[in-house]
């Protein structure tokens, strides 16, 4: 490894460059999506139990405690539960926009370095083929075949290089993107199903009778038909 960098010329020290950032770049995805993993069906079931209870800061503590963009868009629902449904919506879904630039952090510059790279390594190639024809033409009448092909040689080392840092780069850009893709799926599952649980919850209170309302009812009633008995019998 070492000769092939040491016979590629200045612009294979470019291409480790750039193989230095593709790796820190999938370091540094890697780390992130692997410390935001979360469930997101047991993350909903959890803030559901709390949200038909009307338990609202212990759904909110769950929320925040829960890593991970689909933890942080449900607690941007649970804290304003109180608007109507198209207000949540309309926060559920800013609240996921702010989250996709954190997911697609540093994928521009994984595609950037898939790209460059193989050109860097072609531009070395180029550069290093004008070179051994110059000289070539220098010495006219005096170059051997092993002069040629110890040229050549060297010249196809950087697009060599090139290839071995851009195929890596562009493989893991495709994993990540996915990934990513994924993960905002997710977050717009999130916040539907966030905002539903909220307005039903709401819906299923207003709906309900308490008990002390109903007895009430039912001693009305009984007073009512009682009087009607005593209004309808006749006169002794």
């Amino acid at each position: 490894m070492w000769d092939l960098i040491t016979q590629g010329g200045p612009l294979v020290w470019v291409l480790l460059a750039l193989s230095f950032v593709a790796t820190v770049v999938v370091l540094e995805r890697i780390l992130y999506f692997q410390r935001n993993r979360v469930h997101v069906g047991n993350l909903i079931l959890g803030l559901a139990n709390h949200v038909r209870k009307k338990a609202y800061g212990e759904a909110l503590h769950e929320a925040a405690r829960a890593p991970g963009p689909v933890a942080r868009v449900a607690h941007a629902a649970l804290m304003r539960h109180h608007l109507p449904r198209t207000d949540l919506r309309d926060i559920a879904r800013e609240a996921g926009q702010l989250e996709v630039p954190r997911i697609e952090n540093n994928l521009r510059a994984l595609y950037t370095v898939a790209l460059i790279a193989p050109l860097v390594g072609m531009m070395g190639t180029v550069m290093g083929l004008i070179e051994t024809f110059g000289g070539m033409q220098e010495r006219a009448g005096f170059s051997s075949a092993k002069m040629i092909n110890d040229g050549v040689h060297e010249c196809l080392i950087t697009t060599a290089v090139g290839l071995m840092v851009a195929v890596p780069a562009y493989l893991f850009y495709m994993y990540f993107l996915g990934r990513a893709k994924r993960m905002v799926h997710r977050i717009e599952r999130a916040g539907i199903e966030m905002v539903n649980l909220i307005c039903d919850a709401r819906e299923a209170t207003s709906d309900i009778v308490s008990f002390g309302e109903e007895v009430a009812q039912a001693r009305r009633g009984n007073t009512q038909s009682i009087n009607d008995k005593a209004s309808a019998s006749p006169d002794k």
